[in-house]
C-alpha cells in the first residue's frame, strides 16, 4: 500500500498571499495522485494530528480510499499498526510536501522490499521524502519520522546488516520558500500545486 504521510503544523514555504492550509492540501493531492496512479497497490491518507485536516482532504480522494488520523509524535509506527492489523504486508510513505515526487522512485522503493527490510528516498536538506518497509515493520524501524534530519543516519545506525536497508535516489521537498525553485515545470504532474502557484504568481 501507498500512504501518503499529511503532517499537521504551518508551512513555511507557504506563497504570499495563499492560505496555508490550501497549499499543504494541494501539494498532498499531487502526491496523493502519484500514488494513485501506482499499478499493484492500494493509496491511503494518514493525517497527523489533524482531524480537522483530514476531512477537507477526504475531498481529493477516490471514494474508498481510506483516510485516518494518527498522532504527531510517532505517526509512522501509529500507521503501521493500524496498516498490518488491515492485512497490508508492505507499505511506502510517502511524504505529503513533495507533490513532484517521480513514481519511478516509489516503484524502486517497493522493488527494494524484495530484498530489504525498509528502504528509503533521502529528502534534501535533511529528513526522507519516502520511506517503504515490510508490515510488521521491522523492530530497528523504531521510531523514525520523515521530518527527522537525521533519519537517514538513524536509519543506518540502526539497521541489522546492511542488506536489511536499501537507498533510492534523493528527492526535494517544499519545506522553505527557496524550495519552490526546485519544483521543474518540465515534470508532468503537481497540477493542482502548479496551478496555486501560478494564480498567486508564486512562480
Amino acid at each position: 500500500m501507498t500512504v501518503v504521510l499529511l503532517t499537521a503544523g504551518p508551512t513555511p514555504a507557504c506563497p504570499r498571499g495563499v492560505d496555508p492550509a490550501e497549499f499543504r492540501l494541494a501539494m498532498a493531492e499531487d502526491v496523493y495522485e502519484t500514488a494513485a496512479e501506482l499499478r499493484l497497490s492500494e493509496t491511503a491518507l494518514v493525517c497527523c494530528g489533524d482531524p480537522e485536516l483530514a476531512a477537507r482532504a477526504v475531498g481529493f480522494t477516490w471514494p474508498g480510499t481510506p483516510v485516518f488520523t494518527v498522532g504527531r509524535t510517532d505517526p509512522v509506527p501509529e500507521a503501521c499498526g493500524v496498516l498490518a492489523g488491515r492485512g497490508v504486508d508492505q507499505v511506502a510513505f510517502l511524504s505529503a510536501d513533495a507533490p513532484d515526487l517521480p513514481p519511478l522512485l516509489v516503484g524502486k522503493l517497493f522493488r527494494a522490499l524484495g530484498t530489504a527490510e525498509a528502504a528509503f528516498c533521502p529528502a534534501r536538506g535533511g529528513g526522507l521524502a519516502a520511506l517503504a518497509t515490510r508490515l510488521p515493520p521491522p523492530e530497528w524501524l523504531g521510531s523514525v519520522t520523515l521530518d527527522h534530519p537525521d533519519a537517514v543516519h538513524t536509519l543506518a545506525a540502526a539497521r541489522p546488516t546492511v542488506r536489511a536497508l536499501a537507498a533510492a535516489p534523493g528527492w526535494h521537498r517544499v519545506r522553505r520558500p527557496e524550495d519552490l525553485a526546485a519544483l521543474d515545470p518540465g515534470l508532468e504532474g503537481w497540477e493542482t500545486t502548479r496551478a496555486l502557484l501560478s494564480a498567486s504568481d508564486g512562480r
